[in-house]
Formats: C-alpha cells, sequence, structure tokens
C-alpha cells in the first residue's frame, strides 16, 4: 500500500489504536482479575461494562510498537495504569452519550466509512488489505466509529451552550493586540509532480523524465488558458493539497527558509511575480513543481477588530479555550458518577512484589508499520488557535 493510503487510512486506524480495541460486554461482576489469563482477565468494569486486560495491552503493543517486552516491571505497570485510565474515560463518555440518546445511527456511521473511503483514495481492495494487515474487522472498525461519533455528539452538545459577548472579544483584542499582525508574505498554489511510484494518483508518472514530460504538458495547458485549481485536481501528486485545488497557504520568508525554498524562488515570488502569476516547471528536492502566485503582502500590517476574519478568530479562540476547560470537566463530572472497579490498580495494591502482573498479551495482527498513538481522555479537545493551521510546504 502506498504511503498516501496508509497515511490517509490513519482515520481508521488512530481511532482503533488510540482508543483501543475495547471489548465491552455486560458483566455484573466486580470481582480482581485473574492473575494467571490475560486473555480472561478483567481490567476494570464501568457500571457492570467489562475492559478486557487483552485489550490493554493490544493498545499498549500499538504504542509501543511491539516493543513492551523490553519494558522492565514498572514501567509496563505504568504503561498499563495509563493506558487503561484512557479506555475507562472513553467508556464513561460512551455510556453518558448513550444514556443521552446521542448514538449515531447506521445510516451516519455508512456515511462515515464512505467518506473516509473517499478522502483516502483507495479501492475497496486496499481498503480490506489494509484492514487485515492492522488485525481489524470492518464490523469493529465500524464499533469503533459509533462510540467515537457519540462522544463527539456529547462534547459537541456541551459547545453548543457557549456563547461569546462582544465585550469578550473586544477585550482580547486590547489585551493581545501583538498578535493581531498580517506578516510580509505569500500566498502560494502549486501543482506537484512527483517521479516516485504513488499509488492511487491519476496520471501517476514514475521517474524523472516523466515527471518533466508531465510538467511540461500541464504548463502548456495553463499557458492556453486553463483554470489552475481545475488542472491541479486532476493530475497534481501531492494529495496534502489536491483536494484544494493545489493550495499551499500563506508563507512568510522565513518560513519559506524553513521549508528549503531556493532563495531565488523566493525572490520571485516577492519581487518580479505579481498575483495570477505562474512558475515554469522548477525542480525542488527532486520534485517538479509548478507554482502559482495567488497573492502577496510586502510589508507587515497591524490589523484591527475591523479587519476580516479578527472577530471570528478571537471568538473561535475563546470557545476553544472554553472547550477543552468544560470537557475536562463532563470527564470529571460522568467519572464521579459512574461506578468504576479497577481490577488492574487493585492487584497491584495487593501484590506490590510483582507490579506488572501478567506477561503482556500477544502482539495482534497488525502491520508493523500501523501509527502507535497515545490512549488520550476523551477530554482532550482541540483548541483552535488564533493563527491559520500549517500549511502543506512545497518543497519536502
Amino acid at each position: 500500500m502506498s504511503k498516501v493510503a496508509k497515511s490517509l487510512f490513519t482515520f481508521a486506524f488512530v481511532v482503533c489504536a488510540s482508543l483501543a480495541f475495547v471489548a465491552c460486554s455486560s458483566n455484573s461482576g466486580g470481582g480482581t482479575a485473574e492473575t494467571t489469563n490475560s486473555e480472561t482477565a478483567v481490567a476494570a468494569t464501568v457500571n457492570g461494562k467489562s475492559i478486557m486486560l487483552k485489550d490493554v495491552d493490544r493498545l499498549l503493543s500499538q504504542q509501543a510498537q511491539g516493543q513492551q517486552a523490553q519494558l522492565s516491571q514498572l514501567q509496563l505497570a505504568a504503561a498499563r495504569l495509563q493506558v487503561l485510565q484512557g479506555l475507562v474515560q472513553r467508556e464513561v463518555m460512551f455510556q453518558r452519550a448513550e444514556r443521552e440518546k446521542l448514538l449515531p445511527t447506521e445510516e451516519e456511521l455508512t456515511q462515515a466509512l464512505a467518506s473516509q473511503k473517499q478522502q483516502a483514495r483507495m479501492t475497496e481492495e486496499e481498503y480490506q488489505r489494509a484492514l487485515k494487515e492492522n488485525g481489524q474487522t470492518e464490523g469493529g472498525l465500524r464499533e469503533e466509529l459509533r462510540r467515537d461519533t457519540a462522544i463527539r455528539k456529547l462534547q459537541e452538545k456541551l459547545i453548543g451552550r457557549i456563547t461569546i459577548s462582544d465585550r469578550e472579544v473586544e477585550d482580547f483584542y486590547n489585551t493581545n493586540k501583538e498578535q493581531f499582525v498580517a506578516t510580509r508574505g505569500v500566498q502560494l498554489a502549486a501543482i506537484v509532480f512527483d517521479p516516485n511510484p504513488n499509488e492511487g494518483v491519476k496520471q501517476d508518472v514514475k521517474s524523472e523524465p516523466e515527471a518533466k514530460q508531465k510538467a511540461d504538458i500541464t504548463y502548456q495547458r495553463l499557458k492556453s488558458g486553463a483554470d489552475f485549481a481545475t488542472v491541479a485536481r486532476e493530475v497534481s501528486e501531492d494529495v496534502n493539497t489536491l483536494l484544494r485545488g493545489g493550495d499551499l497557504g500563506f508563507f512568510t520568508e522565513e518560513q519559506l527558509k524553513q521549508i528549503n525554498t531556493p532563495p531565488e524562488l523566493s525572490a520571485r515570488f516577492f519581487n518580479s511575480m505579481q498575483a495570477g502569476d505562474i512558475t515554469e516547471p522548477v525542480n525542488v528536492n527532486g520534485r517538479y513543481y509548478i507554482f502559482k502566485l495567488q497573492g502577496k503582502r510586502l510589508q507587515n500590517e497591524n490589523l484591527t477588530l475591523d479587519s476580516p476574519g479578527v472577530r471570528d478568530q478571537i471568538k473561535q479562540t475563546l470557545i476553544g479555550q472554553r472547550q477543552e476547560l468544560l470537557n475536562a470537566a463532563l470527564v470529571e463530572s460522568s467519572m464521579n458518577e459512574a461506578k468504576i472497579v479497577n481490577n488492574l490498580a487493585q492487584n497491584m495494591l495487593n501484590s506490590p512484589q510483582n507490579l506488572s502482573g501478567l506477561r503482556p498479551a500477544a502482539n495482534p495482527a497488525a502491520s508493523p508499520n500501523a501509527s502507535p498513538a497515545a490512549a488520550s481522555s476523551p477530554a482532550g479537545g482541540a483548541t483552535p488557535t488564533a493563527t491559520p493551521a500549517a500549511t502543506a510546504s512545497p518543497a519536502r
């Protein structure tokens, strides 16, 4: 599978790896976990629902990339407790979403899966192969998506109650004026021609001469009046910008240096080129690019509250700050209301001389390239920042 397919398919497996293949089944017991069989041991229960130790170890294996056997007893014990805490919080949040009738419909799940497949630009064969490589089934993937969607709906319900007043926006601006400066820089788009094989890319080239030829043909189309964004969606081999019509975003001079843009090319952007101009095919670090200058700002400008986007930017920042706090409060409140029995922790207290207890479960049949991800609390909502998101670099 190509690097593109693997990275974009991360949707599915970050969900499964970071939030774990939780096998939650009805279990009224609150007894301690068996210390002889990691396949049947119950690590914890949440309102009678079991979280199995094998699922804790499966996630730990994902995080440690199969190297968990190298951990000391203390390291393994600490890692297990941390992973289990994330799973307990996730189960608590899911159960709350379930009580509040926020579960997604089967149609929503089907549409979400179809959308993710489409965004990953994977064939059905590639999709099934990725499932197999990561030791997952579509049914299991669907269940993980159901849980994550329910938790997201619960958080969105809370966020929908946040209101930001004009006075708060003004106070934030007056306190942080230094943050609101439009810096000197250029807005760029690019069509990329990569001589390395890229599975799933239309008209993919596989050598330097082919890349150069494709770039020259595309350049002539653009010179004849073809729309840049349309052509980018058709032929560009950079999936990060393809769907945006080649848009790379805004770059300051310093950012252009950081991504190793040739100095003479940067000089053209700022000096000789005008908005709407395109370059001939240029070779940057082994890939061919046709750049379009979409706009430029030749000097820093102080922004006011009336500058386009400033008020919305401040509102999103303030909402993000409150969202993070409210998500944490939601988890804390939900944990306090739940009946949680942490067998793993109790076993450690009962047998401090054998903190790690069981050996880690066998490494699941997942690809060694599966992306490890930390088991994060559902409270960890992303906080919108006061600056635009990082853009894809024109050179790698």
